[in-house]
């Protein structure tokens, strides 16, 4: 742990979502906040110099008011801003590899498309090592904290639910929950707020079956009661170091991503997971986390996992 959050600011309402949303998770956790700003010059014309000092100047200006902004909504944080003369990708990457995680800002487009991922932040999505929690402005925020309020897909009729739970989508195999879920508690704890695990599965086929599956099943008294079994198991030795947060178990038949994305109706920040890639492995997020960085109502905290 590094004990620093960095966050990518570029002048756009996304990004002073990301900004406000990581400052006021800094101040909950005692961290250092980062704020960062890559860019690389690249002319078409000649000569170049003037222009290379304005937008030199403006990158300063643009990390000067960010850094005035945060500390006028969380004086309590230590705040340092760098500008980063590199391309925004592998610069971002170098960052989430440092920073306990790296905070990004994504556009806001609606309750019909959802929102578009800017083709930077997907990038560094796919190759980053470590947790990326993508944050998305909707013109108006809720609280002096500048988190972001409750968006696309909740109801338009009648008070919106208060966004009091961390979600987290744990994988099927216990090993790979490890990361994910020290993440969610961590962030859970830190806000002092209800854990809801979410376990999504399906019927296997035939030829997925074998003695010891159908044993294993006919000892847990069936498929779900199984599937809560392996949910409980995953969800012990994080319970026992984070005692203090309320954990709501949620198993449900179905495909992964509608599960998940069903259990946001209160939530404030969703966790899911994405393997990591090899050098030689196609970069990729995974659908179940394209689905939630496309269509959750919160904030997005995307966790490599091996």
């Amino acid at each position: 742990m590094s004990g620093v959050i960095t966050v990518g600011v570029d002048g756009s309402e996304h990004g002073k979502a990301a900004a406000d949303w990581a400052a006021a998770e800094a101040e909950r956790r005692g961290m250092e906040l980062r704020l960062v700003h890559a860019w690389v010059w690249q002319p078409l014309d000649l000569p170049v110099t003037a222009d290379t000092e304005v937008q030199q100047r403006w990158a300063e200006t643009l990390l000067r008011e960010a850094r005035a902004r945060v500390t006028a909504r969380c004086p309590g944080v230590p705040v340092t801003a760098r500008l980063l003369p590199a391309d925004p990708v592998p610069a971002l990457v170098a960052e989430a590899t440092e920073a306990d995680m790296l905070v990004l800002g994504s556009r806001g487009h609606g309750a019909l498309i959802g929102y578009l991922i800017g083709s930077i932040a997907l990038h560094v999505l796919r190759q980053a090592r470590g947790p990326v929690v993508l944050v998305r402005s909707q013109g108006e925020q809720s609280g002096d904290r500048g988190e972001p309020l409750a968006g696309p897909g909740e109801a338009v009729a009648g008070r919106v639910p208060e966004a009091d739970e961390v979600v987290v989508g744990v994988p099927g195999a216990e090993e790979e929950a490890g990361a994910v879920l020290e993440f969610a508690f961590s962030a859970a704890a830190a806000k002092g707020a209800a854990l809801r695990a979410v376990r999504a599965w399906s019927i296997p086929p035939v030829f997925a079956w074998s003695p010891a599956s159908m044993r294993l099943a006919d000892e847990a008294g069936g498929l779900e009661p199984l599937e809560r079994k392996r949910l409980a198991d995953a969800l012990q030795p994080w319970r026992e170091r984070h005692p203090q947060v309320q954990v709501v178990e949620h198993v449900e038949l179905g495909s992964a991503a509608q599960v998940l994305l069903s259990a946001c109706e209160r939530a404030a920040l969703l966790v899911v997971g994405r393997h990591a890639s090899g050098p030689h492995v196609p970069q990729r997020i995974g659908h179940v986390a394209h689905a939630a960085l496309h269509h959750a109502p919160c904030p997005v905290a995307v966790v490599p996992q091996p």
